[in-house]
C-alpha cells in the first residue's frame, strides 16, 4: 500500500468522522497554487478547514509534527481564497487530524480541533 492509498484511507476515514459530528463535507482536495486543503466542512457554526495527516504506526514524525508553522500558512492561505470564492458568515477554524493505519485498516484517529490560527499572517476571512 503507498502513501496515496494510506492518505486516501486517512481522508475518508476522517470525513465519516466529522459527518458523525453534525458536519457536512462541502469540498475534498481544495487546491490552488501554492495550496491544498484535504477537507473543508461546515456545521451551524463554523467551517473547518482540516488537514489530515495519515501514518503508519510508530512513525518517525507525528501528523501534528508535520503541520508546521510553514504549512500552517499555505493552508490559511488556500482557504482564504476558498472563503472569497465562496463567501459565508461562518466562524473559520483550522483543525488537524492524525489517522494511524496499518495493513489498510484505522487504528485510531486523534483530531484536535482549533488546532492554530491566523495570530500574525495577514490573511483576512
Amino acid at each position: 500500500m503507498n502513501s496515496v492509498e494510506i492518505g486516501n484511507i486517512g481522508e475518508d476515514y476522517v470525513c465519516s468522522y466529522l459527518i458523525k459530528q453534525g458536519y457536512e463535507i462541502v469540498e475534498r482536495n481544495y487546491r490552488i497554487r501554492g495550496g491544498e486543503i484535504d477537507i473543508i466542512a461546515v456545521n451551524s457554526d463554523y467551517i473547518a478547514f482540516v488537514e489530515v495527516k495519515s501514518r503508519r504506526p510508530n512513525s518517525m514524525v507525528s501528523g501534528f509534527e508535520a503541520v508546521d508553522r510553514r504549512k500552517q500558512k499555505l493552508i490559511i492561505k488556500t482557504a482564504s481564497d476558498f472563503c472569497f470564492r465562496h463567501p459565508n458568515k461562518l466562524q473559520p477554524r483550522f483543525d488537524t487530524a492524525e489517522v494511524i493505519i496499518s495493513g489498510g485498516r484505522v487504528l485510531s484517529i486523534d483530531y484536535i480541533q482549533n488546532a492554530y490560527d491566523t495570530t500574525g499572517l495577514n490573511f483576512i476571512f
